[in-house]
């Protein structure tokens, strides 16, 4: 036995527990049955070298994409001798046409190249972090958004994008839970289907089209102490029910490629995880189309302790890894180690052909330059409709956290103080993982209440701190990109002037929370509330008993407990992209009424992490009643969260009726009908989101406290009722067993239908196979 022998052990024990799964679903990805392509990919690669093979598994880095301490260098030249397979970091049909050009015309077999970038929340026209576009419970909005960022994204001549990030996050303190949908498997799968459905379009084949890349699979956002890039360790159940099924859902969407996450899965990479890429995403799920490791993934596998960088490229090849990003492991080692029997000829060919139909998929074949129209580029590119989109997509994502006394909306008349470090900031508007947005073209909060209240109302504004005044927090958060500009002032005599403008108000609108930087990649935090140079100035605006409205940024969860205290509203924009300023005013002044819900739990205290509502109940559940010693819950606080998942105010008010059900006992295939009755019982016309969960009392394993299954987003005029119904079927009822078996069981359901997770209205029905 060779050293590797355990490695090997590991992952056929977990190659023979997924062959026995059943397949959940039928992918909805065509079969590999296109004869045309199969006989063009064939007769291309009959003429192909090893070294030419290889080479359409390397894909290198050019521009401003660089996420890591690598860069691609000797790119021309390798691009001449067919050693390079696509490049990501370059937009702009000058820059892409000349490397498109030096493919297809300099190499030797013509091979165009594929051009990737990280597009995660719009091209040129910024839509809002994804964590709050998921806010919108809108996948119309949503595919749209896709839609734009797609038709901008080509039109600079990419095909590529990597996106959307479907990990599921639970814990607010690892940063890159701002590029997902939140802590609900359902829900992000709802998102993953309109995203794909956005950036693919009608085929991909369109000039219009990218190629998503489903990221990072898999189960990312389940990292060790919130912390990137840190081991993943979690139980199949868990994997399988609650982390998995967003991937799912965006391949049977369609999704053309996928991206290898950074963590380990049971003690093996997912970058040389056979079991991962092969055994579950290719034999179980079906899926046909090509996987790309994420930014030097392959050569960090050393650091795991799997071996030098030649082992490793191997057993990434091997386990079904087909293009190489940045690292070159592929590039430099393959070749040597099919010459030693380390890899076969089968395996680089397996790899080649799967790039090589990526690129047949989107006519790269037909036509290299499809994408590449300098008309295109000046004409469909940060248009003011896609602007009008970013706006509306902006205003349905803002969360409304608190509204006491209906502070807001604001009155177009009399005078607001404008306080905070983002209040009147360009640079921090467009959120995190922004490549190819202008900062300089974003709408500031103070140009957006200008722009929709003209001169009616005066505006005196005071900066009152900066964005953090921690060297450590400044330092690491602001390491890339344009740096903090600190106010040569004191954080005294900044608030000091902060408080004298409130006194002159009427009411305080503070802009603070986190920069843009705070949140994303290689950015998490083991303190998520505000930066205390900023909740040192709101704390002295809230003595001046001014009413204190807070608008709040923020790329993750926060903890927000003195906050929702004393201020009078918060609003949460998050980082709302290009339109900011005119997003924010809007919502303020009343031109819209907000009805966003939060997809992530806001918990009271970083100590209550993980913290999300579909949790297990324990042996020794805490109900808040009686006394609480030898009870699941914690001696100096509640196990509640501050805002539950699917929370989110209006500036008008909603009642519900009791569910009724069509049924109270129902046998085998059939469909229940659960209804409520919602009125608007305020004053102001009003969107709500209605949603349904079901809990399973009773089941041959402990099941989550409550599931949420649909939910069905409704406008009414005061004084309006409209009854709301939900079909449920017993696909709604199904989890995963003991024996990872997709099925349901008969018994008691409880379904609850309420305006967010913690507040329902509920019945229980009886359902017998």
């Amino acid at each position: 036995m060779n050293k590797y022998s355990s490695l090997k052990s590991v992952l056929a024990a977990m190659s023979l527990v997924i062959l026995a799964l059943p397949f959940n679903q039928a992918s909805a990805q065509t079969k590999n049955g296109d004869t045309k392509m199969d006989a063009f990919v064939t007769g291309l690669m009959s003429k192909m070298t090893v070294d030419e093979k290889i080479g359409q598994l390397n894909l290198v880095v050019m521009g401003n994409a660089i996420t890591g301490s690598v860069i691609s260098k000797g790119v021309e030249e390798k691009m001449k001798k067919g050693e390079i397979g696509g490049i990501f970091g370059l937009y702009g049909t000058a820059n892409v046409s000349k490397m498109q050009d030096l493919a297809v015309k300099e190499s030797r077999l013509h091979i165009p190249l594929i051009f990737g970038l990280d597009v995660i929340h719009g091209h040129r026209t910024i839509f809002p972090i994804p964590l709050g576009v998921s806010a919108t419970w809108d996948m119309g909005l949503i595919e749209q958004s896709a839609r734009v960022a797609a038709k901008e994204a080509t039109a600079e001549g990419l095909n590529w994008v990597f996106s959307p990030m479907v990990d599921i996050a639970r814990d607010p303190r690892w940063g890159r839970i701002s590029e997902g949908s939140g802590e609900d498997p359902w829900y992000g799968s709802q998102v993953a289907k309109a995203m794909v459905k956005g950036y693919q379009g009608k085929s991909m084949m369109d000039a219009d089209a990218v190629m998503a890349c489903v990221k990072h699979f898999a189960l990312y956002g389940g990292a060790e102490a919130g912390r990137e890039y840190n081991t993943v360790d979690m139980s199949l159940i868990k994997m399988y029910q609650d982390y998995l099924p967003p991937y799912k859902a965006a391949l049977d969407a369609g999704a053309g490629s996928f991206m290898s996450s950074f963590n380990t899965i049971n003690g093996v990479p997912a970058t040389v995880n056979k079991w991962l890429l092969t055994d579950l995403l290719r034999k179980q799920w079906g899926f046909k189309g090509f996987v790309v490791s994420d930014y030097t993934s392959v050569n960090e596998v050393t650091n795991h302790g799997l071996g030098d960088l030649q082992t490793v490229s191997a057993l990434a090849l091997k386990a079904g890894l087909d293009m190489d990003m940045v690292g070159e492991g592929f590039l430099t080692t393959l070749k040597k180690s099919l010459k030693e029997g380390k890899v076969t000829q089968q395996e680089i060919d397996l790899a080649c052909r799967r790039v090589l139909e990526a690129k047949y998929k989107l006519g790269l074949f037909n036509n290299p330059n499809k994408s590449i129209n300098a008309d295109k580029e000046k004409q469909d590119v940060f248009t003011d409709d896609n602007r009008k989109l970013a706006r509306q997509v902006a205003e349905h994502s803002f969360v409304l956290l608190k509204n006491q006394d209906q502070t807001l909306p604001l009155k177009k008349s009399g005078t607001i103080a404008l306080v905070g470090p983002l209040a009147d900031n360009h640079s921090e508007m467009l959120g995190t993982w922004v490549i190819a947005g202008d900062p300089n073209k974003s709408v500031s909060v103070a140009e957006g209440i200008k722009n929709v209240t003209g001169d009616n109302v005066k505006v005196l504004y005071a900066k009152g701190s900066n964005i953090t005044d921690d060297k450590l927090l400044s330092a690491r958060s602001f390491a890339l990109g344009p740096q903090q500009v600190m106010d040569k002032r004191s954080p005294q005599e900044m608030i000091d002037e902060a408080v004298e403008t409130a006194k002159k108000a009427d009411v305080v609108v503070a802009v603070v929370g986190e920069s843009a930087n705070m949140s994303g990649e290689s950015s998490s935090r083991s303190d998520i509330s505000i930066p205390e140079s900023q909740k040192d100035l709101l704390k002295a605006l809230a003595k001046t008993g001014k009413p204190l409205v807070i608008v709040l940024f923020n790329g993750r969860p926060l903890t927000l407990t003195w906050e929702d205290e004393h201020a009078s509203a918060i609003l949460d924009a998050w980082a709302p992209g290009t339109e900011a300023g005119n997003a924010i005013a809007n919502v303020l002044f009343g031109n819209y009424n907000p009805a966003g819900k939060i997809t992530a739990t806001f918990p009271r205290s970083v100590g209550q992490i993980p913290l999300y509502y579909n949790h297990k109940n324990t042996g020794r559940p805490f109900d808040g009643k009686g006394g609480a010693k030898f009870k699941s819950d914690y001696l100096d606080i509640s196990n509640d969260p501050l805002y539950p998942f699917g929370y989110g105010l209006s500036y008008t008010t909603f009642s519900y009726s009791d569910v009724k059900l069509s049924k109270t006992s129902l046998k085998g295939n059939e469909t229940l009908k659960a209804t409520v009755t919602v009125t608007n019982t305020g004053k102001l016309a009003g969107e709500e989101v209605v949603q349904l969960y079901i809990s399973d009392p009773v089941a041959s394993i402990s099941r989550s406290v409550k599931e949420l299954k649909n939910f069905q987003k409704i406008n009414l005029q005061p004084g309006e009722s409209k009854e709301v119904s939900f079909n449920v079927t017993t696909a709604d009822l199904k989890f995963y067993n003991n024996q990872l078996v997709y099925d349901w069981e008969p018994g008691q359901f409880i379904v609850q239908i309420g305006t967010n997770s913690s507040d329902t209205h509920v019945a229980s029905v009886q359902w017998l196979k």
